[in-house]
């Protein structure tokens, strides 16, 4: 089994692409009206409209009502995204943040409210966290 992708469902397709496109830099793939990819390196990010999914799946998926996931992408430069996107209106829940894992990490919401984590790994080789040794692997 290869897992494929994560698809977003949204009322507001078109402002969900822009969003995803400026943070990444990646043009989104439209291979069917209502639907677009954005292929990052390891993983898809499918965005579909409501609307395809009450028409060959009513009710299965609800735009707009995640309270659940993240999504996670891993950067190089969190403050560079964030120096990037600042100008755009981006709603940040948690400014850049080293946490006490190592982790630099940035929260944002996209458009539909889901939560977006950017997140970089330590560089150094062990980290302090809390009763523990944590060293990358």
């Amino acid at each position: 089994m290869k897992f494929a992708s994560v698809r977003v469902v949204t009322q507001g397709l078109e402002n969900m692409i822009t969003f995803y496109q400026h943070l990444s830099g990646i043009t989104a793939n439209r291979p069917a009206e209502g639907f677009a990819e954005i292929h990052f390196n390891g993983a898809v990010l499918a965005l579909s409209s409501e609307r395809l999914i009450t028409l060959f799946n009513a009710g299965a998926a609800k735009a707009a009502a995640n309270q659940s996931a993240i999504l996670e992408f891993e950067v190089t430069d969190v403050d560079a995204v964030l120096e990037r996107i600042a100008d755009n209106g981006v709603n940040v829940v948690m400014p850049t943040t080293t946490m006490p894992w190592g982790n630099r990490s940035l929260l944002l919401r996209d458009p539909d409210g889901n939560l977006v984590n950017i997140f970089s790994r330590p560089t150094n080789q062990s980290v302090n966290f809390p009763g523990n040794l944590v060293t990358p692997g």
